[in-house]
This record gives C-alpha cells, sequence and structure tokens, in this order.
C-alpha cells in the first residue's frame, strides 16, 4: 500500500490526534490534505501543524489515494454521499467511525477497498491500542502494508469487523471513564498539602503500580481488593457500578449498526 498522500474529511480532535503522532516520529507525506468546516477548529489545527493543507470542499482530500473519514457516525452517510463522485475504484477509504459499515459505505462508494478503525486517544503520543477491519477485497500483503503504514500510531491490529463497536466502549472511550477522577484526586492531594507536582508524581506513581499489582500479581480481583482494607468508597460502589452498567451498555446498544 503505496501512499505518499493523505485527505482527511474532518479536522477534529482524530485528525489532531494522527497528525501528532506523524509529527512525533517525523512521518513525512508529500501532502496531507483536510476540509474541515468549521474555521476556528481549521485555524488551530494550521497553527499546530503548518505542512498541512487545508482544502474548502470534502471533494478535495476525497480524490487522493487514500481518505480518511474523521467524521462522526449522524453524518457519515451524508458525507460519502457527497464525495461519491470524488471516489474511483482504487481509492482506499478510511473510515474511523463506529456504527457506519463497510457494507453501508459500500452501497455508496464505488471502492471496495475500505478499512474501519477505532483508534485510541493514546495515538497522541504513538501509544494507541488500535482496532482494524479491512473489506474483503485486501489482499493480505495489502493488510500488512497497511499496518505498517500506521503503526507510527500505536499497536495497530486486526480485528472482525463485529467487534469495532465493542472496543470502541471497552477501549477507545475508556480512558474517559478515569480521567476526571485522576484530575479530582490531584485537587485533593493538593488539599491535603502536596505541591501540583507531588501530587502529579505521587498519583501517576500509583496508579502505575497498581495497573500492575491487579493485572500482573497473579492474585485474583477480589484478592488485590482484598489487600486495601479501608475503603471510602464502599457504600458507593453499588451506585458507581450501577452507572457504569446502565451508561456503558446503554450507549454500545445505541452505535451498534
Amino acid at each position: 500500500m503505496e501512499t505518499n498522500e493523505l485527505g482527511f474529511i474532518g479536522g477534529g480532535r482524530i485528525t489532531k490526534i494522527f497528525l501528532q503522532a506523524f509529527k512525533n516520529k517525523a512521518v513525512k507525506f508529500n501532502s496531507i490534505v483536510v476540509f474541515e468546516p468549521d474555521q476556528k477548529i481549521l485555524a488551530a489545527l494550521k497553527n499546530q501543524f503548518p505542512g498541512m493543507e487545508s482544502a474548502d470542499s470534502p471533494e478535495v482530500p476525497a480524490r487522493l489515494k487514500m481518505v480518511i473519514l474523521a467524521v462522526h457516525p449522524p453524518v457519515m452517510m451524508e458525507t460519502i454521499e457527497r464525495i461519491k463522485n470524488a471516489v474511483n475504484e482504487h481509492t482506499i477509504i478510511l473510515s474511523l467511525a463506529p456504527k457506519i459499515t463497510m457494507e453501508k459505505i459500500s452501497t455508496v462508494l464505488p471502492t471496495r477497498k475500505i478499512i474501519r478503525m477505532i483508534p485510541n486517544a493514546t495515538s497522541y503520543i504513538n501509544e494507541g491500542y488500535n482496532p482494524v477491519s479491512f473489506h474483503d477485497s485486501f489482499l493480505p500483503d495489502e493488510k500488512e502494508r497497511f499496518l505498517h503504514l500506521f503503526e507510527v500510531l500505536g499497536e495497530t491490529f486486526e480485528v472482525k469487523e463485529t467487534y469495532l463497536e465493542s472496543y470502541a466502549i471497552v477501549s477507545a472511550m475508556l480512558p474517559t471513564y478515569f480521567w476526571f477522577q485522576w484530575e479530582k484526586m490531584q485537587d485533593i492531594a493538593q488539599k491535603t498539602g502536596f505541591s501540583q507536582a507531588e501530587a502529579t508524581r505521587i498519583i501517576k506513581e500509583t496508579l502505575t503500580r497498581s495497573v500492575k499489582l491487579f493485572y500482573d500479581s497473579g492474585l485474583s480481583s477480589n484478592e488485590v481488593i482484598d489487600l486495601i482494607p479501608v475503603k471510602p468508597m464502599g457504600d458507593k460502589e453499588e451506585d458507581i457500578n450501577s452507572i457504569y452498567e446502565s451508561k456503558l451498555l446503554g450507549l454500545f446498544e445505541k452505535i451498534k449498526p
């Protein structure tokens, strides 16, 4: 899969994540073209990545060899409808959205070179965990070249398309379930007397070691939990578990194809 050109339709968060990952590793393309209708978002993106080109319509990036659809599911079908005449049978389409299947995309676009990925925000620091599914039209060596091209994002691996929405819930969105809690713990740490730098160091180091203990100690989850006798949030755990269950499984039902 040889391509020195990338076209992005959508210039939001995930496009920024991809471009930063390329920048971190000094990955160069002959051209990167982005269509983003929000001029404020586009200006911020161009300021961060001055080498990118902007387009005044989605048809412009759609004419490149590889087109990355970085739009949300509600506008995906109208987006591909708009670019269908700019795409040809050799165009490689990479969709980053859940819910909209390769079959749906192929009903509109003339190409069968369709790929779907559910990327992680950690790709921003080249530590992504990014599942990918390929249309049946891809040959093994084509898949390998794609995975090699995007390994700069982090671990990029093939899965069945039916698992992508599960990865969206369990992996891609996973950090958002915890980040705000870590931020609150930093605030509490400072209120107990630590400096901001000390709070950051303590919480980061403790979290890193806690993950290792939970998954690598050989203990069951109950045995790990039992290692700390005082549980200040114990009387709220049932409520928190209920929130996780209702919110996340409810969202999963909404994003399933």
